[in-house]
């Protein structure tokens, strides 16, 4: 009554302090806990802000009209603990740390320089991206203290995750389907490497390692650390060189990067950027190395804070039904990609 009362003497000031609730309240529905590294996926949600995320190919991200439809995360993961959490006391915590103890270890600037060099022939097989993601199947991924299905069941959570609110964006669906293809760098046929040179968290090298990545300390027995070429903060690069022109640590993030555009993938530069570096942490979630990157990779960055809520969050024990979504996927892969693809 008493808004009321004012408002017939002071209608300025109804009409501010209207708007002042209206604004504090989409404010609050916004502050879901997606933590400071969506801050920019949060801007984009945004009903008052009018500014859009524009591709190259002209693909403009979308305003989610419903609120409701915003993909909630979770608070603890398929194992009871919270996302990403690497110092809780478990059997896989212990086998995750041992995994990363191994990758500081051995992904040196060499060792990522003969992978490139060996993996960019795409001789080891011929096949279809449907067929890729079947052989995932048979992947586990070691390093993921979140979740230890069979990774297409990862894939189609994230994907059908951001299908339902981005439902006209089908790069970004197609994009969370393909992300982890290249996880088969696992399996025999494709050199069966060790999970070090295949999952985990992704960082340069031929730069100092920054302290941000996880468990850091392991690092000290690289032997890049003690390469006087390489352990400085920009090593062999210049500042502001672009992250295209950074050697990134070997893995299926920088794999199945290499697959889409030797094969000629449509997908636009925003997606590829997604695919070689959701892994990237450190820059993602901590602001790590950013000393290197361009103005084209900050814009990108937009793009992958808001795919990285899904990948990272969307891991459930719920499984989706492979077979009823098959048919939406296929006719995406038939938009994007050649029939086969060299591997």
């Amino acid at each position: 009554h008493s808004v009321f009362f004012l408002s017939l003497f002071y209608p300025c000031l109804f009409f501010y302090s209207s708007q002042f609730l209206k604004e504090n309240m989409t404010i609050l529905v916004e502050q879901i806990p997606f933590g400071t590294q969506f801050e920019d996926a949060k801007n984009v949600h945004s009903e008052n802000n009018t500014k859009e995320l524009v591709l190259d190919a002209g693909f403009h991200q979308p305003q989610n009209d419903s609120q409701n439809s915003l993909f909630l995360t979770p608070e603890i993961n398929a194992f009871g603990h919270t996302f990403r959490n690497y110092d809780e006391e478990s059997e896989r915590q212990k086998g995750v740390e041992e995994f990363y103890r191994s990758q500081h270890i051995n992904q040196t600037y060499d060792f990522v320089k003969k992978m490139r060099e060996e993996y960019k022939k795409l001789n080891k097989a011929e096949m279809s991206i449907w067929e890729c993601c079947e052989l995932l199947n048979d992947v586990v991924d070691e390093s993921d203290p979140d979740l230890d299905e069979p990774q297409i069941q990862h894939l189609l959570q994230s994907a059908e995750a951001i299908r339902k609110d981005y439902p006209n964006e089908d790069w970004l669906h197609l994009t969370a389907l393909i992300h982890d293809l290249g996880k088969i760098l696992l399996l025999p046929k494709f050199g069966e490497l060790p999970q070090w040179a295949v999952v985990g968290d992704t960082f340069p090298v031929g730069c100092a390692f920054d302290e941000s990545n996880v468990h850091h300390k392991y690092f000290m027995d690289n032997p890049d650390v003690k390469n006087s070429a390489y352990n400085t903060k920009n090593g062999i690069y210049k500042e502001g060189c672009g992250l295209d022109n950074v050697m990134m640590s070997w893995g299926h993030d920088d794999y199945m990067c290499l697959v889409a555009e030797e094969n000629g993938a449509t997908l636009p530069k925003a997606g590829l950027f997604i695919i070689r570096y959701h892994s990237f942490y450190p820059l993602h979630k901590e602001n790590a190395y950013t000393h290197l990157m361009n103005e084209q990779d900050f814009e990108n960055l937009k793009w992958l804070h808001v795919f990285n809520k899904y990948d990272l969050y969307s891991k459930s024990k719920v499984l989706v039904d492979v077979e009823e979504v098959k048919p939406y996927y296929l006719s995406l892969i038939e938009k994007y990609f050649p029939a086969k693809l060299r591997w």
